[in-house]
């Protein structure tokens, strides 16, 4: 049968396939794969932990060592020492507590787009992964013992801050002949400064703690993300640690799942990080303290794209859309652009949808006639291919003439679907990254976009729309058997597209709307010239 298919449509085909390949990966392997991987996850303790920072630490300079395992071992055993809270935090819109170690150990966030399916404020944490954020790991094992076992007090238990004012908590702890002090300003957007200063230099590091754990749903990225001091991005993906990864005057170190995130940040000076990981092979990262007195940002909380900009624009570089950034990315801004104009998030997808249908249509036209060309030409292919049946560089040489005279391009057809295949791919990461749809309703019974249709209806319009987009669309198979396989195919992307979140379903259907329109108008205008010659 494949020795009978023409060009276009083993182009086609091989499109289509390539398609079903992305979206069955995600939707079986990657999927069932990560979903094992928490199954499996053991509580682990801070002595496990621990152990895989103390490998690797050393490889931000040769001449710091990280903790001993013996002695971060050791620190498990200080009886309520991870659970007891000292501080807390008020904002407008979160809510902090730090524990014994001058850690945050939870964040709770308030606004109603965040709050779980029962109404209840969001932890970021829900597992005793460490490191937390802030906290502080000595190279010598003997003062990392003895640190990790002796509390810090804290220069208030309560703190409220207002609308526009930051608030400030220092927290103090007392080594004997060393003295650490953690000073840390807290903004109501999420982002903080700390200020950390030793009474004297001894080696050091800081973590912006191990990435949250609420949303690492299988289809998107979470992990580690690093930008060196080039702009250059590194991303470690969960389960792909190596535990020797090391980066000078880094600007941005960050752990996120698909919609939350903690990250150090220093455009000015930058950062030396090391990349550990724990027994699973996740990132961890760890900053170097140079000096006595060392200052860094940091931030914690959603991937929002209006809070990480307004915070400053490189941060936006927090919401990492994996393979196809680079077309996914101005993807993004273009549908926070229409957002502007647009206050329904359902409406901003249907008007980039539409944008992208315009951009596209010069060449969709194209792809159209050329596709009506060929249906013309279908009998006198069968023809040949009857004739040269047993000759395929006969039938091919023929056929190449035939296009010729005609002046039909095999590839025409396929070209509006090629350009699809990445579009879609780019706006796929960008719907399930972005957390600006969680939450947001569209019309009718779709309140959420970024969970799937409860009540499939939007997967089987998409299918239907498929269906209906194949019945206006000229055809020029010349195999029966090639023709059936493409009249299943809205039922298998039916199948694919029932748990997918419906902000995509419906980029998706209102592509396949906005398909079926630009079709029946073109065969109109093709009849009608066709009529008039």
């Amino acid at each position: 049968m494949i020795e009978n298919m023409n060009t276009q449509t083993r182009v086609v085909i091989a499109t289509v396939l390539s398609l079903l390949v992305f979206i069955g990966y995600d939707y079986f392997f990657t999927a069932k794969m990560k979903v094992a991987q928490e199954q499996n996850r053991t509580v682990q303790t801070t002595a496990t932990s621990a152990s895989a920072v103390q490998q690797n630490a050393s490889k931000a300079s040769s001449a710091v060592t990280a903790p001993s395992q013996e002695s971060v071992k050791n620190t498990t055993e200080a009886p309520g020492m991870n659970s007891k809270v000292i501080a807390t935090v008020e904002t407008s819109n979160a809510r902090l507590e730090f524990d014994e170690l001058g850690r945050i150990s939870q964040m709770y966030l308030k606004d109603r787009q965040y709050r779980t399916e029962e109404g209840k404020e969001l932890k970021l944490f829900n597992s005793p992964h460490i490191p937390r954020p802030l906290e502080i790991r000595f190279s010598d094992p003997a003062l990392n013992e003895l640190a990790f076992k002796t509390p810090y007090t804290a220069s208030m238990q309560k703190l409220k801050i207002g609308q526009n004012n930051p608030g400030k908590l220092i927290f103090t702890q007392n080594l004997g002949d060393l003295t650490v002090q953690k000073i840390i300003t807290i903004y109501p957007d999420h982002h903080y400064d700390i200020d950390v200063k030793l009474s004297r230099l001894v080696p050091y590091f800081i973590s912006p703690g191990y990435r949250p754990d609420l949303r690492i749903d299988n289809y998107t990225v979470h992990g580690a993300m690093v930008e060196e001091a080039d702009g250059t991005l590194t991303i470690i993906d969960d389960g792909d640690a190596k535990g020797t990864e090391s980066f000078r005057k880094a600007r941005i170190a960050v752990s996120f799942d698909r919609y939350y995130a903690t990250a150090f940040y220093d455009f000015e000076n930058g950062m030396d990080v090391v990349v550990n990981k724990d027994a699973e092979e996740n990132p961890i990262l760890f900053v170097k303290g140079e000096s006595a007195d060392r200052t860094l940002h940091g931030y914690i909380g959603p991937k929002e794209y209006k809070i990480l900009s307004a915070i400053h624009p490189e941060l936006s570089k927090l919401i990492e859309f994996g393979w196809f950034t680079f077309i996914a990315a101005p993807m993004f801004k273009v549908l926070m652009w229409l957002h502007n104009f647009i206050p329904n998030w359902g409406w901003t997808i249907v008007a980039l949808t539409l944008l992208i249908r315009i951009i596209l249509y010069p060449l969709t036209y194209k792809g159209m006639v050329s596709m009506h060309k060929l249906k013309e030409l279908a009998p006198k292919i069968k023809e040949l291919q009857a004739k040269y049946k047993g000759d395929p560089q006969k039938l091919n040489a023929h056929m190449m003439e035939l296009y010729k005279k005609h002046k039909a391009n095999p590839l025409g057809g396929c070209l509006p679907m090629v350009l699809q295949i990445p579009v879609f791919f780019a706006i796929y990461r960008v719907l399930l990254n972005a957390i600006e749809l969680k939450g947001a309703p569209w019309i009718l019974w779709i309140h959420d976009l970024s969970v799937m249709d409860p009540y499939y209806v939007m997967p089987i319009l998409m299918g239907a729309s498929m269906w209906l987009h194949q019945r206006v669309t000229p055809s020029n198979f010349t195999d029966p058997m090639q023709e059936k396989i493409f009249k299943w195919l809205p039922v298998v992307f039916t199948f694919f597209f029932v748990t997918f979140p419906a902000g995509l379903v419906l980029y998706w259907l209102t592509n396949n709307i906005f398909s079926v329109a630009q079709q029946l108008m073109i065969n109109h205008m093709l009849e009608k010239n066709k009529k008039a010659a």
